[in-house]
């Protein structure tokens, strides 16, 4: 049809996983299940709206030759003149819910998200104002129904967070928060300021997908992991044993600490899940790298020194840099209410990968983008 990429290679590879969806063991491994499971509803979903495109353009085929047979009757002219426009409006809804859906899907959309939050520039104030952006997560993932997990944390002695590493589970959280990586900046007069002047701080916010095993192989020859006793606020169970752990992934030099369980194995469990989704967030950003160098994408790659977004307090103003949106609700905001914010993020993608689409640049490969 007009404009649009080929159906076949869908049809085949629904087929394909039609054939694997009867097969005995198909549900053995519940994970590639899932996930075929996924595919084969989409592809279903998309092969619908092609036959409705199908029916609304033999329509406005039979229309525009009813309209060129009617002569100088008015009432088949008025009739084929009304629905024209009509019949036109829904093929273009039509052809843009088809294009959204012939987007390959990235593999690591649907996983549960690790969000790293660290104060930058500015002092105390950066390190309260990383508190107000880890309570902007948490509310807006209570309002979905979504559960938090904290990590681990360090307070700063102005009582808000030099760091705070937290996990998010619930559907497609990795696909609403990815384009949150970056550095948040905020301008407003802090409580320690005296002379009413709007400072200007920054919080740098890191937003991986959380890996598994199988995605991320570490050997345990290149780990440096050490143990010591956590420090905390007080009670019975602080300090009383070697429980918090820090891992050292020597090959890249990244660091993990985890003090946030009594336990010495939870932490280390917990440590391990943020290096593997750290070194799985690396080799997905090698691999972006590599097409970056031919087209630029308006909301970014998630590199986190990017400057990505502005809080205005004097202004009561939020402003979203890579697409120039400007929102007067940053009480609302703070609140938890970022939907406008990543709705706004994930349609500019949605036009991004379009375009690629319709310019040959992504050919449907089975479920993963191909380039």
């Amino acid at each position: 049809m007009t404009n649009l990429p080929s159906i076949e290679p869908y049809r085949r590879r629904y087929r394909e996983i039609d054939a694997q969806m009867t097969r005995p063991d198909f549900f053995q491994d519940q994970r590639e299940a899932t996930r075929l499971t996924r595919e084969h509803t989409m592809i279903g979903k998309l092969l619908a709206l092609y036959e409705d495109l199908g029916r609304i353009e033999q329509q406005l085929t039979d229309n525009r030759q009813l309209l060129a047979e009617a002569g100088e009757d008015p009432d088949i002219r008025e009739m084929a003149e009304a629905e024209i426009p009509e019949l036109e409006e829904e093929r273009e809804q039509k052809q843009q819910q088809i294009l959204r859906l012939m987007i390959p899907p990235e593999e690591t959309d649907s996983r549960n998200t690790i969000l790293e939050v660290r104060a930058g520039a500015g002092g105390d104030e950066a390190s309260l104002f990383a508190g107000d952006l880890y309570r902007m997560y948490l509310r807006w993932a209570e309002n979905k129904g979504f559960r938090v997990e904290t990590m681990s944390f360090s307070e700063s002695e102005c009582g808000g967070f030099k760091e705070v590493v937290f996990r998010i589970t619930g559907e497609d959280v990795y696909k609403l928060l990815k384009f949150e990586s970056g550095v948040h900046r905020v301008q407003r007069i802090p409580v320690t300021e005296a002379g009413g002047r709007i400072h200007t701080s920054t919080v740098t916010v890191a937003v991986l997908p959380e890996a598994e095993e199988v995605d991320v192989e570490v050997n345990p020859e290149e780990l440096e992991i050490t143990t010591c006793r956590a420090s905390g606020a007080g009670g019975q169970h602080v300090n009383t044993t070697d429980s918090a752990v820090q891992i050292l992934h020597k090959p890249t030099g990244m660091i993990v600490q985890c003090a946030d369980e009594r336990s010495q194995i939870k932490n280390r469990a917990k440590a391990m899940t943020v290096l593997r989704s750290r070194l799985l967030q690396k080799k997905e950003e090698e691999e972006r790298a590599k097409y970056a160098a031919n087209r630029k994408s308006q909301v970014g790659t998630g590199d986190r020194s990017e400057r990505i977004r502005t809080y205005n307090y004097p202004q009561s103003r939020v402003t979203d840099h890579r697409i120039g949106l400007n929102l007067q609700s940053l009480p609302q905001i703070m609140e938890g209410e970022v939907d406008e914010l990543l709705e706004a993020l994930q349609e500019t993608r949605y036009q991004e990968k379009i375009e690629e689409l319709l310019a040959g640049e992504i050919r449907f490969a089975g479920g993963s983008a191909g380039r």
